[in-house]
């Protein structure tokens, strides 16, 4: 079946799809057509990254590009506010990171002010379908926020600092937890077995075990988070994060019971459920295809995607394996990192997915569609090219499969001392399996030995 190109892809995306499916082309032609120009596209992709180019190309909005504005709003609107934001943000790059705040600060934060001031429930609706659609760009705003100690120029770092107390709660975040979560424990442990959202313990293609990682993250992690940073020794870590959560929570029920239920839930309770669903739904389509020989290896244990709504709305959030390589990566060095580093990826022997979102990811992989996805999303790369549509959509069957208390011990060795047999987390596995009246997954049939 012919690969298609979606042209909605960011001019890097494009860059980048081309390469790798002129590659796969130069394969299927015999005595042929030449693979792609690799030094030609990385070069380009370094010139527009670099402020001294003049190629250089700052992004400033995530539904247009350059190429896409009005010349004249371009010339005496977009250019003047691009080269006043240049002198604000901490990268030449990152002029739409500011024009995500000032939306924010603008559109939701008033929106937001006006429905405790004169609640409509109608106005309460819209208020929360707008602050969804915004969820994903603000998560990974605050992805690059947390993983870089900020955005914006130091001279700035007061704002830089303080905005996130104020939006967060109105995005469906908590106070700091997403840096806790994220930054001090999801890529300390790698989606390891130390790892409270990890995926290697469940069958990553069964709707239970799927509904079990949701439940267990929904209604335990306000506990977990702080009890894994005590078992690791980090005491202050656990008293932060713990406090952080519930002061949001105290706030959350301030707001609800004394002063506007109506309005708290369309501002505060609603986007909070909706984000930590859409948390964990996003997470396990980053690692539902784990390597079972080696599962420690980044290459092996995530994914990069190729589409418009993780790369063009979510700043590269597609490239994930760019990211565990390299967590403080710059999101606009993704894609060149990748073409510099195809050897590495062919023999990493990683997964290369396009026209396909970790959500619709997560969707394919729970009804098992693996062929499907061998032929219309998998790009093959290094020994999968050898691979015949079905030998790939088995390669994937493969990469879902529990690993069981043994094979951890075995692939993670020392990494595998916290296992989930003792304490709390083998505990909540219990009881989310319960829910069910089932103790059909390996997490549950352990916490029951």
């Amino acid at each position: 079946m012919a690969r298609t190109v979606d042209p909605y892809l960011t001019g890097p995306d494009l860059v980048v799809s081309k390469n790798l499916l002129q590659d796969l082309e130069a394969l299927a032609t015999p005595a042929g057509q030449d693979p792609a120009d690799d030094e030609k596209d990385i070069k380009h992709l370094l010139a527009i990254n670099d402020p001294k180019s003049p190629e250089f190309v700052p992004t400033v909005f995530t539904t247009w590009d350059d190429k896409d504005l009005n010349p004249t709003i371009n010339k005496y609107l977009v250019k003047p506010y691009t080269k006043i934001a240049m002198g604000i943000v901490r990268h030449p790059t990152d002029v739409v990171f500011l024009t995500h705040i000032l939306l924010y600060m603008t559109v939701n934060l008033s929106s937001a002010a006006y429905l405790y001031y004169n609640f409509h429930w109608y106005h309460g609706v819209v208020h929360t379908v707008y602050t969804v659609w915004c969820a994903g760009a603000f998560t990974l705003l605050m992805h690059n926020h947390i993983h870089n100690g900020g955005v914006l120029k130091k001279e700035y770092a007061w704002f830089d600092l303080s905005f996130p107390y104020l939006l967060e709660p109105l995005m469906g975040h908590t106070w700091d937890s997403y840096y806790y979560h994220h930054v001090k424990h999801h890529h300390v442990e790698g989606n390891g077995p130390d790892d409270l959202s990890s995926t290697i313990r469940y069958q990553r293609d069964s709707p239970f075990d799927f509904a079990c990682y949701v439940g267990r993250f929904l209604l335990f992690i306000w506990a977990e988070l702080p009890l894994y940073f005590l078992r690791k020794g980090k005491s202050r870590l656990a008293l932060q994060s713990c406090v952080s959560e519930m002061a949001n929570y105290a706030f959350f029920y301030f707001m609800a019971t004394k002063v506007h239920f109506g309005a708290s839930m369309f501002v505060l309770l609603l986007p909070f459920g909706i984000m930590r669903l859409g948390l964990m739904i996003g997470n396990w389509g980053q690692h539902a295809l784990v390597d079972e020989v080696d599962p420690d290896s980044d290459f092996r244990s995530s994914i990069t995607l190729i589409d418009v709504p993780s790369n063009r709305f979510c700043f590269n959030d597609g490239y994930h394996t760019a990211h565990h390589l390299n967590p403080r990566r710059h999101w606009r060095d993704a894609p060149v990192h990748f073409l510099q580093s195809k050897e590495a990826y062919s023999n990493g022997r990683a997964l290369v997915f396009h026209n396909i979102d970790y959500m619709m990811l997560t969707i394919r992989v729970l009804k098992k569609q693996y062929l499907y996805l061998a032929e219309n999303c998998l790009i093959p790369i290094g020994d999968q090219t050898n691979m015949s549509k079905q030998e790939l959509a088995d390669m994937l069957r493969t990469k879902t499969k529990a690993f069981t208390e043994e094979d951890i011990r075995q692939k993670f060795g020392i990494k595998a001392r916290w296992g989930r047999k003792s304490g709390w987390a083998s505990w909540t596995e219990k009881i989310v399996g319960g829910l069910s009246g089932s103790l059909s997954t390996p997490m549950v049939k352990e916490a029951t030995e």
